[in-house]
């Protein structure tokens, strides 16, 4: 049932943006959520330390199609299971991490330190068996003014809660310019998407991205931490379908009864 109201939440989206030839224009940025930004270049002058307690500038990392994720690393919520997704696909895609591709994990709490990326780095690097993970999966911290840069120009909008923050989960890509091809919502990604994605980062290409249709079909839950199928959205999606429907089978029934009796 629930796939059944997904699917017909998706090509509500799609039939409108078939018809006009072009995704809808989100009119306003969200409280929490990622804004798109595809074809914006990050910028090159921002500081950054590594989990060996390096101090470096993204424009002399980012030399290859570079996957980034914000999260925050005391986070008891999506951040978990978003490393966890990332630790998966690299193990399950045939790109070679470290060579045609590396991944960012950047902390956007400025209070975490070096200390917590280290202890990130070695927990998550224990659970990736492919090569050149150590060197291709690095964790960053930043101060609040880098942070709030680098999440404006990627599009990551985020909330303090208290001592926590609510925030969505996401992967951005990059090309080797720095330039934004493609996001990734969610937490779990297929190995043939995330490749087609680097593919495309490596060639400074901007990838159609489904993060729009899920914003239309999915809300954010804060509490939940976590994208819940927006059911009153969906239900009256199928209520004007169905009307729709009824109103096109009572307008054309009488035509197709005339045109059966005059063939009769």
């Amino acid at each position: 049932m629930m796939r059944n109201l997904e699917l017909i939440c998706i090509l509500s989206f799609l039939i409108p943006v078939y018809i006009s030839g072009q995704i809808p224009v989100q009119q306003a940025d969200p409280e929490i959520g990622i804004i798109e930004k595809l074809e914006d270049t990050i910028p090159a002058n921002l500081q950054l330390t590594d989990h060996n307690g390096n101090k470096v500038l993204l424009g002399d990392i980012v030399d290859k199609p570079t996957v980034i994720s914000f999260v925050y690393y005391r986070c008891p919520g999506i951040c978990s299971p978003l490393m966890d997704g990332i630790a998966e696909v690299i193990d399950r895609t045939d790109m070679k991490i470290g060579k045609d591709y590396q991944v960012f994990t950047v902390s956007f709490d400025p209070r975490e330190g070096t200390d917590l990326a280290v202890k990130k780095h070695n927990n998550y690097l224990n659970l990736v068996t492919a090569e050149g993970a150590n060197q291709g999966w690095t964790f960053m911290t930043a101060d609040s003014g880098n942070i709030a840069r680098f999440t404006q120009a990627a599009g990551f909008n985020y909330k303090p809660a208290g001592n926590d923050f609510v925030h969505a989960a996401a992967l951005i890509v990059l090309s080797p310019g720095r330039k934004i091809t493609r996001y990734l919502n969610g937490t779990y990604f297929q190995p043939f998407e995330f490749k087609l994605a680097l593919l495309e980062a490596s060639r400074g290409q901007s990838g159609p991205t489904i993060n729009r249709i899920l914003q239309y079909c999915y809300s954010y839950d804060p509490q939940g931490k976590q994208y819940v199928l927006n059911i009153t959205r969906v239900s009256g999606i199928m209520i004007t379908f169905i009307a729709a429907t009824i109103f096109l089978w009572l307008v054309l029934r009488p035509l197709f009864r005339k045109k059966k009796q005059m063939s009769a």
